[in-house]
């Protein structure tokens, strides 16, 4: 048929009339081309083992969120570009959306627990330390390890297991603390066990680098918001990328209205109030603060943001590690610190410590004339003496109450502090 066709098309005079024929006919594959029911191809996102970290593990946190990033249920924001490219990989920290059904995106943090050049410089340490190679198996070189061969026998995590790690999590270790970390494990099945039998090797790996690294992870799964901890929600990791609820950090705040600063500062005194009297008998300090430890969600609330420098000191147990423990130093001490760097004494921290750090880093830049006098006069006193830090704790303390009664008036009661709104209207407490 098709050459009885092009026979027919050599007669035909229009020479415009040929050529389409000809080219309709005459080739079947164009035809094929053009025909409207080849359905389109999506096209597709590579991100390679190297970008997640995948190429590292088990020397990484974990891969129990992997699946959302190959299906693309989890997507940066870089990709809503008409380049849909990956973002570099040197980046500490991405912005990214979240979905279960393909229809609803949340917006979510994607982190590293350090630099890329922290860790390049960390996996290059372990091979030269323990191999004696510019290159190796990191999984390979840690399993040698005369810590993580103590990990493999253990049938719970104690004190000893962590000593010396750089975690100031882990410097004043409870036993009460260390059951409590591997209970509620999330990158592993909940067994309810405070022993280690449902463990993998490979999860004890995972387990132990992580708490090596930065153990803001861990602390987002053993205390969870859901249960009212001031942490965003952990979603799961990948390789070596963390994923979490998203927060603004505290920084970008500093602009803000009198009324907002107000409502932030009252809520940061809240939070380290509750972080040093809970339930639970855990006294929660910081050994660093900056404008980013501290975010707020959409609805205003403020969180924790980043928990790599909270420590932990379990006032019903006590710490079960003496100072002289904690300098025992190995290669899991030094991956992300100085090995020569010195602890601090669990004996040495006060109640006041985070508020001291709070009055002197972040409150005067979020309150810095933003009031009339003689208010901004009275804020400014109180602030100083808060950051002076030189009289005891009672003092401290006396110093942040009455700073909270005078903000707690300035702040406003509407549908932008939509965590606090409507009751406001109808509460006392605000």
């Amino acid at each position: 048929m098709g050459r009885w066709i092009c026979r027919f098309c050599s007669r035909v005079a229009d020479p415009l009339m040929l050529l389409l024929v000809l080219a309709l006919s005459c080739n079947p594959s164009i035809a094929a081309t053009a025909s409207p029911s080849v359905p389109h191809i999506k096209p597709s996102y590579s991100f390679g083992r190297t970008f997640l970290g995948l190429d590292k593990c088990n020397a990484c946190i974990g891969t129990s969120i992997c699946k959302k990033f190959f299906k693309e249920e989890i997507r940066f924001d870089t990709w809503l570009s008409s380049h849909l490219k990956l973002p570099p990989s040197y980046l500490l920290s991405y912005s990214g959306n979240y979905t279960d059904d393909a229809k609803s995106w949340r917006l979510v943090d994607i982190t590293r627990l350090t630099s890329k050049y922290q860790h390049d410089r960390a996996d290059k340490r372990i091979c030269t330390s323990l191999l004696k190679t510019r290159t190796c198996s990191l999984e390979r070189a840690l399993r040698r390890t005369q810590r993580f061969q103590k990990w493999l026998r253990a049938k719970r995590l104690t004190p000893d297991l962590v000593q010396g790690l750089s975690s100031p999590m882990l410097r004043c270790p409870s036993q009460r603390l260390l059951d409590r970390i591997v209970r509620r494990y999330a990158e592993v099945p909940d067994a309810g066990s405070i022993y280690m039998d449902h463990l993998t090797d490979r999860d004890k790996l995972r387990l132990l680098y992580t708490l090596a690294v930065n153990s803001h992870p861990i602390l987002l799964q053993i205390f969870p918001d859901v249960e009212g901890w001031p942490f965003p929600r952990y979603l799961g990791s990948c390789g070596r990328l963390v994923v979490s609820a998203s927060t603004q950090p505290l920084r970008d705040f500093y602009s803000a209205a009198p009324e907002v600063a107000a409502d932030l500062a009252l809520q940061l005194l809240a939070v380290l109030r509750s972080m040093g009297t809970n339930d639970l008998n855990y006294f929660f300090y910081f050994t660093h603060v900056d404008a980013g430890t501290f975010g707020v969600f959409s609805n205003g609330h403020l969180f924790i943001r980043d928990a790599s420098t909270l420590g932990i000191i379990d006032k019903e147990e006590g710490s079960q590690l003496i100072d002289g423990q904690q300098e025992y130093k190995d290669i899991f001490s030094c991956l992300t610190v100085d090995c020569h760097s010195a602890f601090v004494s669990c004996n040495s921290i006060r109640e006041k410590h985070s508020l001291v750090m709070v009055c002197q880093e972040l409150l005067p830049k979020l309150l810095k004339g933003k009031f009339l006098q003689p208010v901004q006069e009275k804020i400014d006193s109180f602030l100083q003496q808060c950051a002076n830090g030189l009289t005891d704790d009672q003092d401290v303390n006396q110093a942040i109450a009455k700073l909270a009664e005078i903000l707690k008036p300035l702040r406003s009661c509407d549908s932008r502090f939509a965590y606090r709104y409507p009751d406001c209207k109808y509460s006392d407490k605000y």
